[in-house]
């Protein structure tokens, strides 16, 4: 018997619709991880999330780990897992900040791994875990302006596996904003496609220190 997502697509495809990216159809990871001061400077201390409270002490969080194609990036997909309990989504708000952006990224990218969520949630956690978060950023005693390029740096110091193709640095409104690593689904380290590949070239961008 023909499992619900293919039986989908197939009437999208008949219907002439847009057809619905396929869960589990996809080529490598990005592990996309987040400087949570900036991040709370740039929205989240307007959103009052709790992420951003006083002596939260949150640094490098984990904004989602992404199923990601050679060119472009599956979103949205069909699902044969129920969704995760509001106890799971909870579970991983210490290395996200929050439950809610555990529940939105597994609705958004989680869906297309085609793993339950628990599966999804626990590859999420070990990519997390395999990554060594630069310490340096951790101790900075004020906020910093820096090359963006600084940041890139240090991960591929502290990570000797990764290369420079395999790390990019995104930069927001002048803040230096992501580090996203990508890994194969095995999660080794690999060198990202080329629309991944887009470093933030900022030579002075801002750099909060941990709240």
């Amino acid at each position: 018997m023909p499992r619900f997502p293919t039986v989908l697509a197939a009437i999208w495809a008949a219907s002439g619709a847009p057809a619905q990216d396929v869960a589990g159809d996809f080529d490598y990871y990005v592990l996309s991880l987040s400087w949570s001061p900036n991040w709370c400077a740039l929205e989240g201390d307007a959103r009052g999330s709790p992420q951003c409270g006083a002596d939260a002490g949150f640094g490098w969080t984990m904004h989602g780990l992404w199923p990601q194609n050679e060119v472009g990036w599956p979103l949205d997909c069909a699902s044969d897992h129920a969704p995760p309990s509001r106890e799971a989504t909870a579970a991983m708000a210490d290395i996200m900040g929050t439950g809610g952006l555990a529940w939105y990224q597994w609705n958004r990218h989680g869906t297309c791994s085609g793993l339950p969520p628990q599966d999804y949630f626990a590859l999420a956690r070990a990519a997390y875990d395999a990554v060594v978060r630069p310490e340096v950023f951790r101790v900075l005693e004020r906020d910093v302006t820096l090359p963006a390029r600084i940041v890139e740096e240090a991960f591929l110091r502290d990570n000797p596996d990764l290369s420079a193709d395999g790390v990019t640095i995104t930069c927001r409104d002048g803040y230096v904003q992501e580090a996203r690593i990508c890994l194969t689904r095995d999660l080794a380290p690999r060198d990202c496609g080329a629309d991944v590949v887009r470093d933030c070239t900022l030579e002075s961008a801002v750099f909060e220190t941990i709240r």
